[in-house]
């Protein structure tokens, strides 16, 4: 995991760190994830900010508490993430771009050639 100086907060930084590894299977579901302490050691941070972006995840059911013991994946937290990205990305990405394209005159069939062109570009590349 990575700290970029920017406006987003570490806490934040530090959960989206954690969900990108249990979606790229780094942290498997049912698996126990390292400790706040071992974290907080490893990225030299105060152990209050690493449980702060863990209890982020623990409010989505992404990870759970096991009192004494640690804290663990969920099952079906993979799915969860998945679907959180695909929102994002409908409202980030999608959405922002049928707008413009609807400013410039485009129909359904330009965007979807527009698109299609530039997945071509990137598979060739």
């Amino acid at each position: 995991m990575e700290f970029k100086e920017n406006d987003i907060p570490i806490y934040i930084q530090i959960a989206r760190g954690l969900e990108d590894n249990i979606f790229t299977g780094i942290y498997k579901e049912g698996e126990q994830i390292p400790s706040t302490t071992e974290m907080s050691v490893g990225y030299s941070l105060n152990p209050a900010t690493i449980l702060k972006g863990m209890n982020l995840l623990v409010q989505e059911e992404i990870i759970y508490k096991k009192r004494g013991v640690g804290m663990f994946v969920n099952e079906g937290a993979r799915e969860k993430i998945k679907i959180k990205r695909m929102s994002s990305f409908k409202q980030g990405f999608i959405e922002p771009m049928v707008k413009e394209a609807k400013n410039l005159g485009f129909n359904k069939k330009d965007i979807i050639e527009l698109i299609g062109k530039e997945i071509d570009h990137e598979i060739r590349d």
